[in-house]
């Protein structure tokens, strides 16, 4: 039986088992025999002659637990009564939850909390606006608002469906940079509702962070929201993705010996995440990007109905070269996927320069695997954990928005980015840079502080941080 690859999850079995008929060798092996993994037995009771056990194995995919359940129920005298996915039990509930922060022990504190001794408070905000930043919870908590249109690789499945995923999101800002998120699920997919609703709950943070909102729609609701709105707005999809990707983007170039002004580039699937990463590239020095799209390569002095298609013609593809991927690849130094499993062929590696760089980057399946395209390329990225140089957002959002809160930014600009991917990629040194780590874990405690500390200085420099500057020390003169 072939097995599929991927990242595994796990579930519970729960078995009644009949003694004289059956015995646990049996469920063993049945489950090996359907590619289980058995790490863990429980027996929850037992009598003469019926046990009954919790046996928690790993799997692959929903497929594989359904044949793993048709086998051992197939074992004569073996029940499965009960299946458990470890990862719909972690969602029970929901993943986060609200915590005061001083405990309520007498009546002296809630005076203080609330009735009466709040009332000051609330005058002081009122008397001078900007005090809600030292005052209130919007001096560290964000909104990850989504109307549920483009969530990972699953499409428009709307705002319910939607909030696993932002309620992740929030768990990842808490974990990795301190940062409090509240997950926001729009029920509407209308323009100007999302910008009306989105400004009207602003007062209560200290920004937003556009998520999983299908393109072009979401071009406009970023920028309507950073002009008409007082704190930053930061779309993920775009601006995380970009960030990331320069950053693994400087180190594989640094480890071929090329330079970012000399590289072609081929960028494949040109919505917010393709433009976004466009952009960033562009910013960083790279001349030469061909946006490729399903009807092929985007080019300039076409005209295009999708305004931000229109911008990529004018802006990129300064050869005018035309057709489809396989065409416009040869002699291409970097290939950057964010489209569809399976659109890049190892033909297609086979016409590109010396040393080519690919980032496959779609989810859950990547453009080429990694398996069918080592021989050909010097270094591979993907968007999963499961491969080395995963091109993960993770490593960029927490700490962009523990910088943008710590020196209270009013919005996002470029160079605060350009230091954020450059603040990423430096955590690997060059004694640990190779092929197979372009980029760091986003697990390496490093990162989040490295970001930080880069996003608060371009921020400084931009002219956009509003918190007063940290007196630098005086000059030390010998």
């Amino acid at each position: 039986m072939a097995i599929p690859s991927g990242a595994s999850t796990s579930i519970i079995l729960r078995l009644e088992m009949n003694k004289e008929t059956s015995s646990f060798a049996q469920v063993a092996a049945a489950v090996g025999d359907a590619g289980g993994d058995i790490i863990a037995i429980d027996v929850s009771r037992s009598d003469k002659t019926i046990t009954v056990r919790d046996i928690t194995v790993n799997v692959y995919d929903q497929k594989q637990t359904d044949l793993i359940v048709q086998a051992v129920n197939a074992v004569d005298g073996v029940k499965v009564l009960h299946v458990s996915d470890q990862t719909f039990l972690l969602h029970i509930g929901g993943k986060i939850e609200t915590t005061p922060k001083t405990p309520i022990k007498n009546r002296d504190d809630l005076s203080r909390v609330y009735t009466p001794g709040v009332a000051r408070v609330c005058m002081a905000i009122h008397e001078k606006p900007s005090r809600a930043h030292s005052l209130t919870i919007k001096r560290n908590t964000i909104a990850v608002v989504s109307d549920g249109s483009a969530v990972l690789g699953l499409g428009n499945i709307g705002p319910e469906a939607a909030m696993p995923v932002m309620e992740g999101k929030a768990v990842l800002f808490k974990q990795f940079a301190g940062v409090d998120a509240f997950p926001i699920c729009l029920d509407t997919q209308d323009t100007e509702e999302i910008i009306r609703i989105v400004k009207a709950i602003a007062p209560s943070f200290g920004g937003i962070n556009l998520e999983d909102i299908s393109s072009p729609r979401c071009f406009e609701i970023e920028q309507r929201l950073i002009e008409e709105l007082d704190i930053p707005v930061f779309h993920d999809d775009q601006h995380g993705t970009a960030v990331v990707l320069l950053a693994g983007l400087l180190n594989a170039v640094k480890l071929v010996g090329k330079r970012m002004e000399d590289l072609k580039i081929v960028v494949c699937g040109i919505g917010a995440a393709g433009i976004a990463c466009s952009k960033m590239l562009l910013a960083a020095g790279v001349t030469n990007i061909i946006g490729v799209d399903r009807a092929g390569a985007i080019v300039r002095g076409e005209s295009y109905e999708n305004r931000a298609w229109q911008w990529y013609a004018e802006n990129t593809n300064p050869d005018g070269l035309s057709g489809a991927l396989s065409e416009v690849i040869r002699g291409a130094d970097v290939f950057i996927g964010v489209s569809g499993p399976g659109v890049l062929k190892v033909t297609d590696l086979q016409q590109m320069a010396q040393d080519p760089i690919v980032f496959a980057m779609a989810n859950p399946t990547p453009e080429i695997s990694p398996e069918e395209a080592e021989p050909y390329v010097r270094v591979m990225a993907t968007g999963r954990s499961d491969y080395p140089n995963q091109i993960n957002n993770v490593l960029c959002f927490p700490g962009i928005f523990r910088g943008i809160l710590d020196c209270r930014a009013s919005r996002v600009t470029e160079e605060m980015k350009l230091a954020a991917a450059k603040a990423i990629a430096s955590v690997v040194s060059d004694e640990e840079l190779n092929e197979h780590y372009i980029i760091p874990s986003v697990f390496n405690a490093s990162v989040v502080e490295s970001v930080r500390e880069a996003v608060i200085q371009a921020a400084y420099a931009s002219g956009v941080a509003r918190k007063a500057a940290p007196a630098l020390p005086k000059p030390v003169t010998v």
